[in-house]
């Protein structure tokens, strides 16, 4: 998997909880090991997708906030 790009998913406008369930939805068809770019700009999400990754196992790789964009990379 070295060298692939991560699978995008651009919730930018959406608000809680669609963000939470569509990232999600996108986690349970990954492989494991899979790396996911979840991009978002609602605050709750810096809480909201952290707390999912716990809950179901993923691995929560990175966090980056730039001008009210959040990025996630989350490993399945």
């Amino acid at each position: 998997m070295e060298g692939v790009s991560p699978m995008r998913l651009n919730l930018l406008g959406f608000l809680c909880p669609i963000p939470v369930h569509e990232t999600r939805r996108v986690l349970e068809k990954c492989e494991v090991g899979q790396v996911i770019e979840v991009i978002c700009d609602d605050p709750e999400t810096l809480h909201d997708l952290p707390a999912l990754c716990d809950r179901i196992g993923a691995n929560l790789v990175s966090v980056k906030e730039n001008a009210g964009e959040i990025t996630f990379l989350i490993s399945a």
